[in-house]
């Protein structure tokens, strides 16, 4: 595999990794501190990790912050010590539902595509502008997010558009967060225990989606044809009526690219608080009584349990329920808000389990729930790599 830069730019943070001969060596999160007032590096080597402060302007040019520290660490003498680089890429369309090495043509269909999908593309336009100057020399490998989803029956993939339309436009349910449902199976698949037929699995961040997985593949997901649809998130607005779109069109004067920043930067968890769309500080916002943050927590919480909900009923059941991503990863708060109540579908969570269970795998379920119920850290980093080195 020899060594890889692997990236994965989110809509609230970048990550970036290296890979030497298949394991990670060095690990680099940057995103708000826990105040939100500032900016954070979290920094993984060997045992070793370390926070430290960074600038607007170091995050911004992140990949040389990420290179030089590198260097001076002595991990890599050389941006031309790298056999490659893998971007995760999450764009709408048929095209970008598959893995490819990054050319001017998937540049200029990227290009293309970002108005579909701002808040991921274009960070990821940024970064490969930064990869082209940087490591002109290094072949880039574009990991898609939404490959995961190529199984979804018709049922899930089509919206009711008439075929001809659909098929023109190329407008399909793609599905997000694939990369992260593939690495949550992974480490399932390497588990001593049967592997479940049915599993729903919530990832929870500042993007959410809820996918059903039926026999090891996706068989629904709540994101659609792009990241917009589905569950309310931190600044996205989740499934809308297209008829309050149109109307809204009207009566704002808003143009279409205007609505779209709108939709994309200024609702979900933000708009229903008014004050933040950070779960950490709505939770505390919420216990001094702030009816907004309240409201904006109890909506995120019936819209997984509708999606719990109604993926069991489609598959006919459910084995396994887990959590992942940051939300769902580190809240004990949002998971037993979320399990409550669930009885009925077989999910019966431990709150002992749940409240030491943070930031690390482990199955939080009563004995006797009919459905196991885990949390399971996601490992996009590595399952990028593993995808890059496929691809090379």
């Amino acid at each position: 595999m020899g060594k890889l830069l692997i990236v994965n730019n989110g809509s609230a943070s970048k990550k970036y990794a290296l890979f030497t001969a298949g394991a990670p060596v060095f690990e680099a999160h940057l995103e708000k501190d826990d105040e939100g007032s500032g900016l954070v590096a979290t920094l993984t080597f060997g045992s070793q990790q370390e926070k430290i402060a960074v600038s607007q302007k170091d995050y911004e040019n992140a990949l040389e912050f990420i290179l030089k520290f590198l260097k001076d660490k002595n991990w890599l003498a050389s941006p031309k010590d790298l056999t490659g680089v893998g971007l995760r890429v999450v764009a709408p369309g048929t095209f970008f539902q598959e893995n490819r090495r990054l050319d001017e043509e998937y540049f200029a269909k990227l290009q293309e595509a970002k108005t579909e999908a701002p808040l991921h593309i274009n960070p990821v336009i940024k970064e490969i502008e930064q990869l082209k100057k940087v490591l002109s020399d290094t072949p880039v490998m574009a990991i898609s997010d939404s490959a995961f989803h190529d199984s979804l029956p018709e049922t899930a993939r089509r919206y009711s558009l008439p075929k001809e339309t659909a098929e023109k436009f190329d407008i399909y349910r793609y599905g997000y967060h694939g990369i992260s449902m593939s690495s949550v199976l992974r480490k399932f698949k390497e588990q001593p225990m049967t592997f479940p037929r049915k599993i729903i699995i919530c990832h929870l961040g500042s993007g959410s989606t809820i996918t059903a997985i039926k026999d090891g593949k996706s068989f629904d997901t709540s994101m659609g044809f792009t990241p917009l649809e589905g569950l309310v998130m931190g600044t996205r607005i989740g499934t809308i009526d297209a008829g309050a779109v149109l109307y809204l069109a009207k009566k704002s004067g808003m143009k279409p690219l205007e609505l779209e920043e709108f939709f994309n930067k200024k609702c979900g968890l933000l708009g229903l608080s008014g004050k933040t769309n950070d779960v950490r500080e709505l939770i505390e916002l919420e216990k001094r009584g702030d009816e907004g943050a309240k409201l904006a927590l109890d909506s995120f919480v019936i819209q997984v349990k509708k999606y719990i909900g109604s993926y069991s009923a489609e598959m006919g059941g459910l084995d396994l329920l887990v959590f992942t991503a940051t939300i769902g990863e580190r809240s004990f708060i949002m998971r037993s808000r979320i399990c409550a109540g669930l009885d009925n579908l077989g999910i019966t969570l431990d709150e002992q389990k749940n409240e030491a269970t943070v930031s690390k795998h482990g199955f939080i379920h009563q004995d006797e729930s009919r459905v196991r119920i885990a949390v399971t850290p996601t490992d996009e980093m590595g399952e990028i790599a593993i995808a890059t080195s496929t691809l090379l």
